[in-house]
């Protein structure tokens, strides 16, 4: 019997004016002064204030709605790929040039049928990951009609409800919109797509904040390092690549708030103009935040276009950090370019230090110099497929939880699993952009302190399931089994000490 849907009013969203007003009235310090002691429990008690915005009972309240737009975001994907997807013969379009003799073009014909032939059983008995990755190699390849019909039978396999609505089934929707729009444009030409925080997406981000550590894995970690690294410091000057609704720093604001006369001041980059409003209102909120606890506080914002922008930011007689988080699941994918930018920005403004936090996906991406798409699509298969083992694993999804795990796919993991899939370069050029832009030149990693480390297997004590950090080669990682999902390093100018 299909549970009963969940029937709780919309408006009990947490919004996030409250979640700061009830943080401020429940304050505490995260980190004493000296940064080889902490204080793992009074953290999640104070992100548990700061996170009602992410509270997961209260997501479960917008469910409703979201059940009701996954029906209309399901049928809109459906018809999307059923009208979109290009109706190619994968054989139709081969031309017989020259004028052949009757008798040839026949043999033409039945060595024609017999490839089809062929070609459709090898399809028949391909399971879904088999015809993903054929899909992935005919890109590669450049054979379009190959990938327009394996695309086809993919959606034909994907819609037959006989093979069961799963996990897995549904991520193979995603990667397979996501082979048909690399088949039909350059990833250097492609537009950033429009990232819209409506309410299904916030339930979503609230969901995976109550289920996983990942969220606060790269908070905690990130505001640890610049505690350490300003510690004798007064005047704090954050750069911040992606701020959002920036939920990430009122506990740093409150360290900071313990040390005397300390100040702080953040400047949100700015990449998309349509979003400077939105930014405006985040620093009032931060603003009337660090007034209820007496921190000396500005903020400002930075449209940036080229590297040559960041010599406007203010440094004089403030420690300088940049703070860059790169494709997190609860932030919209930044292009390459924009990250090549702030990337190649921090050489001209040479911050104390850099605190990186990305996306393993990216990170194997970077690191392997020869990475074929076939290798980087087979590694975001598996990627992906433990983040929602992760999710499902640490949870008990029956119910209208099952219906939790649909909205997190739709809003947040299928977005990333096309831009992942939309972005990775396929042609040399497009492979040697990637990897010179997505790098510090001039800067040197540096070793994570014994007490961020720690800091970090405590949080992933408190979650359910196979979460474990690793340590090596100046990179802490989330790991879920054995595989990194996200990754925080600390890099610092070769020319400069920490």
């Amino acid at each position: 019997m299909e549970p009963e849907p969940i029937n709780l009013p919309i408006d009990e969203l947490v919004s996030i004016e409250n979640f700061y007003q009830s943080y401020s009235e429940n304050s505490f310090p995260l980190q004493p002064d000296s940064p080889s002691n902490f204080n793992p429990e009074r953290l999640l008690q104070i992100e548990s204030e700061i996170t009602q915005l992410l509270d997961f009972d209260i997501a479960i309240a917008s469910l409703p709605e979201a059940q009701d737009s996954m029906e209309v975001l399901e049928t809109g994907l459906i018809k999307v790929l059923e009208t979109s997807i290009m109706e190619v013969d994968p054989l139709s379009d081969i031309v017989f040039q020259g004028q052949e003799e009757a008798n040839e073009e026949n043999s033409l014909g039945e060595e024609h049928s017999l490839l089809r032939v062929i070609q459709e059983e090898l399809m028949e008995e391909s399971s879904l990951t088999d015809l993903l990755l054929m899909g992935a190699e005919a890109v590669e390849s450049q054979n379009w009609p190959v990938v327009s019909a394996i695309i086809s039978k993919l959606n034909e396999n994907l819609f037959n409800q006989e093979n069961g609505n799963n996990p897995f089934n549904r991520l193979a929707l995603f990667f397979t919109q996501g082979l048909h729009w690399k088949s039909i444009i350059s990833p250097l030409e492609m537009p950033p797509r429009t990232f819209s925080r409506g309410p299904n997406t916030i339930s979503a981000i609230q969901m995976i904040q109550e289920l996983s550590p990942y969220i606060k894995f790269a908070h905690f970690t990130a505001n640890q390092a610049i505690l350490e690294a300003t510690l004798t410091d007064r005047d704090v000057h954050v750069v911040d690549f992606d701020i959002m609704e920036g939920i990430q720093w009122p506990p740093l604001m409150v360290d900071l708030a313990i040390r005397d006369d300390a100040s702080l001041w953040i400047t949100a980059i700015v990449t998309d103009p349509e979003t400077e409003a939105s930014i405006r209102q985040t620093g009032r909120r931060l603003k009337e935040f660090a007034d209820s606890i007496n921190l000396r506080f500005t903020f400002d914002q930075l449209l940036i276009q080229e590297e040559e922008d960041f010599r406007t930011v203010h440094q004089v007689g403030h420690t300088v950090i940049a703070n860059c988080m790169i494709n997190q699941l609860h932030m919209p994918s930044k292009s390459l370019s924009m990250v090549r930018t702030f990337l190649g920005g921090m050489t001209t403004l040479s911050p104390k230090i850099v605190v990186l936090v990305e996306e393993e996906l990216l990170n194997f991406a970077k690191a392997s110099s020869s990475l074929s798409f076939v290798e980087f699509f087979c590694e975001a298969l598996h990627h992906y497929m433990a983040l929602s083992d992760s999710l499902v694993t640490g949870s008990s999804f029956t119910g209208g939880y099952e219906m939790c795990l649909k909205v997190i796919e739709q809003e947040v993991l299928g977005n990333r699993i096309l831009d992942s899939v939309r972005q990775f370069p396929c042609e040399e050029l497009e492979r040697k952009l990637w990897r010179d832009g997505l790098c510090l030149k001039g800067f040197r990693p540096v070793p994570l302190s014994s007490s961020n480390v720690a800091q970090a297997k405590y949080l992933v004590s408190v979650f359910s399931g196979e979460y474990r950090v690793q340590y090596e080669k100046f990179r802490l990682a989330l790991c879920w089994k054995s595989r990194p999902l996200t990754t925080a390093s600390i890099w610092a100018p070769i020319s400069r000490a920490v």
